[in-house]
């Protein structure tokens, strides 16, 4: 039976298969390296998208050479292998070196971590195979320099591993685990003042239950709002405060007093300033997590890094010095690529290596110290997270709905959620009056947490704290709507509606609070809707109320005129533009339900009633109604602002840290900051050890 594949593109393959497959792992290596860290830095999907595929394909090409190389070399047909056997020795260490990966991503997301054992396995194959691979070629005239390139590989894989086991969750928890006194020194000191007729006892201790001081939290300090932290003193607190906290990414506990330290520091610096802090601080995690930075940054892995530098350019200089009439031109030339791109690389990973934020709060000279992080200035953007806030809103969702075959056509192939986000939403840059409100409003929080049971009161506030300091613009529709009998997805999306009610129906009156409520109800929908995960330890069915309520939605948008029906084709046909589509899509709704409320019946469909339909569209009609009866336009806004304000940290504190350390890779997202703020003032459950950890102590009587 002939071939289904011509001899022609076979003789091809055979030719050029191991050529192309360790030219493309370099490239792909060089790709990886350039792009990898601009992930922290956006949320695009399609970046993302781009890093994973070549992620795979880097580590999957580089084993797959390997495989050709090996089986190359047990070859007798000289046909199916044209590359020189030494030569082909060779080039597989620059495969190890390729397996080994960039220092700035070892894991695309925590999951890799968790699979550490996996590449541990595979760095033994992968050395066993390219040790076959040498002893078959032998005598080998690059023997030296292979031996050489191996070590490097062989350094640099291990390297990979090290920084996989170490942002294993298990492993990053259990290495700041508090183990707690030595019991051991504590009863050879007991037994001997016993033999030598000591009086002595053992008591057992609680750490004492204490309010916190006005003092704690301000103490007259260097750091004031009026002049701004330097870079470097932004760096030095970001680590110092990193290795305070880092455990709370693996769900770590923590005594009472350990975030008094930050919370004077926090209560003293500008909103600004603070998230200067926060955003180095989470640039540690993120290497921690991601990265070889934290493996490279101590004295045994600045020693192995040295010495594989050393061995590549051996090895570099031990085949510029050989000739061999053995080897074509062509081949040499690959050689020469990939020798480069390995010197190439590894010096681009020295210069980050020594120019980074670990260094400079490594090194203890002040003068070295502001040279290397002037340095790392102009090498590397200032930019550590996408500093955006994502955008997405229920009304111009139920009023721009894509064709019905195309949703079902995307959800077969598992891109519904992708489409949505190209759709739907909508990125915003961060405005820093909106980060000063937000640290504002915690920091004012943190300073009536004097004690446990109110820090408890803050973090279970969803609203009803805000609305306590306004008894007189407050109706029973606005306490019931932050209740605790209410399921918190239900009043995320109760006060969604509403805000997006009074905000389309009131003229822009430049009110900043207007502004800070439309971005963060927005952004808490995005949340709930596209990132669910951020969402699931705190919404129950959310998603599912949701898809009732955009159903009622739409069902009254299409009774309406033409121009305001939900419909592919609106967007086309209306002569209107689309914030003024959304306005009398508002107006109209709220008309309509108005109507229907005003009926004087005690037949009146559940949804007005509160019956058990999950729709919340006639609830959050009644709550932008009754805020918009407030007179006061001013109040209504600020109040309004700090309900989103309780809203979203009650979000932040009770989304699960592995959610939070997940979009560290993705951009990174408002509600983590929120989150980490919150740490430092004190007012996560974390912190909520304040009788706890009883310690033995040794006493000796007199």
């Amino acid at each position: 039976m002939a071939s289904l594949i011509p001899h022609m593109v076979k003789r091809l393959w055979d030719e050029w298969n191991l050529r192309a497959a360790v030219l493309i792992s370099l490239f792909f290596q060089m790709v990886l390296l350039s792009l990898a860290t601009f992930r922290k830095r956006t949320g695009n999907r399609i970046v993302n998208a781009t890093i994973w595929s070549v992620y795979l394909l880097a580590d999957w090409l580089a084993a797959f050479a390997v495989g050709l190389i090996s089986n190359g070399q047990s070859n007798d047909n000289p046909d199916k292998f044209r590359v020189n056997k030494d030569l082909a020795a060779f080039w597989a260490p620059f495969l190890l070196l390729h397996l080994g990966g960039p220092d700035n991503i070892t894991a695309f997301s925590l999951e890799d971590n968790e699979l550490w054992i996996r590449h541990l396995l595979g760095l033994v194959i992968q050395l066993l195979a390219v040790a076959y691979v040498f002893s078959q070629s032998i005598p080998n005239v690059l023997s030296v320099p292979t031996i050489l390139l191996f070590f490097a590989g062989a350094i640099k894989y291990a390297e990979r591993t090290r920084a996989l086991y170490s942002g294993c969750l298990g492993n990053f928890k259990a290495s700041m685990l508090d183990t707690g006194p030595n019991y051991i020194p504590l009863m050879e000191e007991y037994s001997a003042n016993k033999d030598a007729d000591v009086p002595v006892r053992i008591i057992i201790e609680n750490e004492p239950r204490r309010v916190l001081q006005t003092s704690e939290i301000l103490d007259e300090t260097d750091w004031t709002t009026e002049e701004e932290i330097t870079h470097l003193e932004v760096v030095q607190k970001g680590y110092e405060f990193f290795t305070t906290f880092r455990g709370l990414i693996a769900d770590h506990m923590f005594s009472f007093h350990v975030p008094n330290r930050s919370r004077r520091f926090f209560s003293q610096i500008s909103a600004h300033d603070a998230c200067r802090v926060l955003e180095v601080e989470l640039n540690f995690m993120y290497d921690s997590l991601y990265t070889k930075m934290a493996v490279v940054h101590s004295n045994i892995g600045f020693v192995f890094r040295f010495i594989c530098s050393v061995l590549i350019v051996l090895c570099f200089v031990e085949f510029a010095s050989h000739r061999s009439s053995e080897i074509n031109h062509f081949d040499v030339t690959v050689n020469y690529i990939l020798l480069y791109g390995a010197v190439g690389l590894d010096l681009v990973a020295l210069i980050k290596v020594i120019f980074s934020d670990w260094t400079v709060v490594a090194l203890k000279n002040r003068r070295i110290k502001r040279i290397v992080s002037a340095v790392r200035d102009k090498l590397s953007s200032d930019q550590r997270w996408s500093n955006t806030i994502s955008q997405h809103n229920l009304i111009n969702f139920c009023l721009n709905q894509r064709w019905r075959w195309l949703d079902i056509a995307a959800e077969t192939v598992g891109l519904k959620a992708f489409l949505d986000e190209l759709k739907y939403k909508k990125d915003f840059v961060i405005q820093n009056n909106l980060k000063e409100f937000i640290f504002d409003e915690l920091r004012g929080k943190a300073y009536k947490a004097r004690t446990t049971k109110v820090a408890k009161e803050i973090y279970s506030a969803r609203g009803k704290s805000a609305l306590s300091d306004y008894i007189g613009y407050r109706s029973e529709t606005m306490s019931s709507s932050v209740s605790e009998e209410v399921d918190y997805d239900e009043s995320l999306l109760l006060w969604h509606i509403a805000t997006e009610l009074c905000y389309s129906t009131s003229p822009d009156d430049k009110n900043s609070n207007r502004e800070f409520c439309k971005l963060i109800s927005d952004y808490m929908l995005y949340l709930l809707v596209m990132r669910p995960t951020m969402m699931s330890a705190a919404a129950g069915i959310g998603q599912i109320r949701f898809q009732y309520t955009c159903e009622d939605a739409k069902n009254l948008f299409s009774r309406l005129k033409p121009e305001l029906r939900p419909s592919i084709s609106a967007a086309f046909t209306s002569k209107i533009t689309a914030a003024t589509r959304q306005r009398d899509a508002c107006e109209k709704l709220l008309n309509e339900w108005e109507v229907l409320l005003n009926v004087n019946t005690d037949d009146k469909p559940d949804a007005l009633k509160g019956g058990t339909r999950k729709s919340v569209l006639s609830a959050a009609c009644r709550l932008a109604k009754d805020l918009r009866d407030l007179e006061d336009n001013k109040r209504r806004w600020e109040i309004m602002s700090k309900v989103w304000v309780e809203l979203l940290s009650y979000a932040a504190g009770h989304c699960r840290p592995y959610a939070h350390a997940q979009e560290l890779s993705k951009g990174g997202e408002l509600i983590t900051f929120v989150w980490m703020l919150m740490a430092h003032f004190g007012l996560l459950e974390q912190f909520w050890i304040v009788a706890g950890h009883a310690r033995p102590k040794l006493i000796v009587e007199k």
